[in-house]
């Protein structure tokens, strides 16, 4: 098995809210669990690239895994899954149907372990321009501005 890669198992539960003479069926994740026993296995893959984002969720008071589930009001086909909140929130500006869940712990300890493994992300530097790059031109003190 890949140091990188890991399968979970998704069951969905749709669960149906009235709000006032309205239905709505609302789907959420009813269980999520390592390996490939359930209904539907997705492949969990860390990149170097989201380091800092699973830094993030993983100091969270409470980590979470984001499932894509197809597009917004349709029945959900999960598709893909990530730790990632970066790549998740890039997916519901797309219009896809996110679904959310507690990342059991031992994903969180191999997330962990990935981290020690590879470093933690780079800290972005900004270079500094050099002097007087985006300054606007001063006017000479004895004319008036235009």
């Amino acid at each position: 098995m890949s140091d990188n890669l890991r399968p979970i198992s998704i069951t969905l539960i749709a669960e149906t809210k009235q709000v006032k003479r309205f239905s709505l069926t609302q789907w959420r994740i009813a269980e999520l669990a390592l390996g490939d026993q359930g209904p539907v296995t997705l492949q969990l893959q860390l990149s170097m690239t989201e380091r800092a984002a699973y830094r993030f969720n993983l100091t969270a008071s409470a980590p979470r895994l984001f499932v894509r589930a197809g597009f917004t009001g349709q029945t959900p086909h999960p598709d893909a899954i990530t730790a990632s909140q970066d790549v998740a929130a890039g997916w519901m500006d797309g219009e896809q149907q996110v679904l959310e869940a507690l990342m059991p712990m031992a994903i969180q300890v191999w997330m962990e372990s990935y981290l020690a493994r590879h470093g933690e992300a780079p800290v972005e530097v900004r270079k500094k321009k050099r002097k007087g790059a985006g300054r606007a031109k001063e006017m000479p003190a004895n004319e008036p501005p235009r």
